[in-house]
């Protein structure tokens, strides 16, 4: 039998925007307790934070994304003036290779498949060769929001719309079990308490009024789904689109993990964070970190 203290891991990321940076929390504590992670899957924000692990640099990425404000947010963003996307995405993935490096696929230490959609072919397509930032933007391209990849004969957008929890590219590995980490869980009716809590390790506060313009800004841009209370919830075209994205991929995702469930599941709540909630990264690295503690305890009760 394996010795429990170490085990190898083929560890399956999901997508769900910022709630996201979840998965560093998640590696984070799978690495302490001993879990050598061998091979990741992922999509959209899963790809990007399973790439950057299996590149080797994720604690670059951490401190990073730990300082990233929402004045960053703002700057990062290059508008597309064409009609198939809102961001371009090229200083968001430029600004990733200069912290990471131009790094291909198949060099990476770490086994790694990055998840897109084929929407000319209607089809799923698992990017595991080739320039890591390639396959990732691939893999991240939010419909309405990032412009789709031109792929061969196709063009490829977010992974989450066929395969938010992509299980399936792990089925060969020879690793001990599959741990898939879920971020479309079951709503936490203390998510905004939890997240609160978590907000005791401190992102850095701006309270210029610059900072409340381009705040009021990035809150366009969110899908604002905590609502206000005791006030009609009002969601432009975007938030709108991004709340159906959110609902199809949690469906999707629970079919998915009944059809092919891996050996382990840890779940991040859906409503935990805003889609574009990237400043909060401490707490949400925080929450992610915690589940896969509480995870952590309740696989060692039932051993």
């Amino acid at each position: 039998m394996t010795n429990k203290k170490h085990k190898t891991v083929s560890l399956v990321l999901g997508s769900g925007g910022a709630r996201g940076l979840a998965h560093i929390g998640v590696i984070h504590e799978l690495q302490k307790a001993d879990y050598e992670i061998k091979s990741i899957s992922g999509c959209s924000i899963g790809a990007l934070v399973g790439g950057v692990f299996a590149a080797g640099r994720l604690h670059e990425f951490e401190q990073w994304v730990r300082a990233i404000t929402k004045v960053d947010i703002l700057a990062l963003m290059d508008i597309s003036w064409g009609k198939n996307g809102l961001i371009k995405g090229d200083r968001i993935i430029n600004t990733l290779v200069d912290l990471v490096g131009d790094k291909k696929i198949e060099d990476l230490p770490v086994s790694f498949t990055a998840v897109a959609t084929d929407i000319t072919h209607e089809r799923e397509v698992w990017l595991s060769s080739g320039p890591l930032f390639d396959a990732i933007r691939a893999s991240m391209s939010l419909p309405l929001f990032f412009t789709p990849v031109k792929h061969g004969k196709g063009f490829l957008i977010d992974g989450g719309v066929l395969n938010p929890v992509p299980i399936a590219p792990t089925f060969r590995d020879k690793t001990d079990m599959t741990i898939a980490v879920h971020l479309g869980g079951r709503k936490d009716r203390d998510s905004v308490s939890k997240l609160e809590k978590a907000g005791k390790l401190k992102n850095p506060d701006n309270k210029s009024p610059m900072h409340e313009k381009i705040g009021k800004f990035i809150s366009f841009l969110k899908s604002d789904e905590d609502g206000n209370k005791g006030k009609e919830k009002k969601l432009g075209s975007l938030g709108v689109a991004n709340q159906a994205f959110d609902t199809m991929q949690s469906t999707i995702a629970r079919q998915k993990l009944a059809a092919y469930p891996p050996d382990a599941t840890i779940e991040i709540s859906r409503n935990i964070c805003g889609t574009m909630d990237f400043d909060r990264a401490a707490e949400i690295i925080e929450i992610g970190a915690e589940e896969t503690r509480n995870f952590l305890s309740r696989l060692e009760g039932s051993a």
